[in-house]
């Protein structure tokens, strides 16, 4: 598995982003998360997931290929009470997960989230914009396999960050020389591919 983290800028101190935290051990031990939220904790390790991502109150974030939305709530939680959540998930999403998601949405915990029902290559509405955070966990690979223009969707995704917004991929990874031809019989993508395709997204938004 890697993660990888792609900030336009970075502007603020360690101490400054330490100071608006929240507590996220409190986060992930509220009573009123799901049993199955919690056995998905214990494949997920959400503490690293919130540390790595720096959620806070406050944020704007993008959560791409939401599922059912086990990290959408966790972020959701993470930005309250003054933040928003857009989970975005396309229209053919199981009735499993989309019954999930939508479930949380009546929820407490899921009252600042947005669903998105939207394509990957073009995962926000135009009003959606300057995002602090997009998180796509674990789904990027899916995206190989299916009709998505990938080039379209990471200029998109890039373009929809505000300067100094983090763009966090969490994925698994395939063996070196697999590409991305893997993505559906293993569901896995090689590092330096991925890499290469965000970066490609990055510099689009830049000419």
């Amino acid at each position: 598995m890697f993660a990888a983290g792609l900030a336009a800028s970075i502007l603020m101190t360690t101490a400054m982003a330490q100071d608006r935290l929240p507590d996220y051990t409190a986060i992930i031990a509220a009573l009123d998360r799901t049993e199955a939220d919690l056995q998905t904790d214990k494949r997920r390790d959400p503490l690293k997931l919130l540390a790595f991502t720096g959620a806070r109150p406050g944020m704007k974030v993008l959560d791409m290929g939401a599922g059912g939305g086990y990290s959408t709530e966790l972020m959701a939680r993470a930005v309250a009470p003054a933040g928003v959540v857009y989970g975005q998930n396309p229209a053919d999403l199981g009735e499993r997960a989309k019954t999930r998601f939508e479930a949380r949405l009546k929820t407490a915990a899921g009252k600042n989230i947005v669903s998105l029902v939207r394509p990957f290559d073009d995962p926000v509405p135009a009003d959606v914009r300057d995002l602090d955070l997009i998180t796509f966990l674990f789904f990027y690979h899916d995206t190989t396999y299916m009709p998505v223009d990938r080039a379209e969707m990471n200029r998109k995704l890039h373009a929809a960050l505000k300067p100094g917004g983090l763009l966090v991929i969490a994925d698994h990874s395939a063996r070196p020389g697999d590409g991305t031809s893997v993505g559906k019989t293993f569901h896995r993508i090689e590092e330096s591919a991925l890499r290469r395709e965000i970066e490609a997204g990055w510099l689009q938004t830049r000419r």
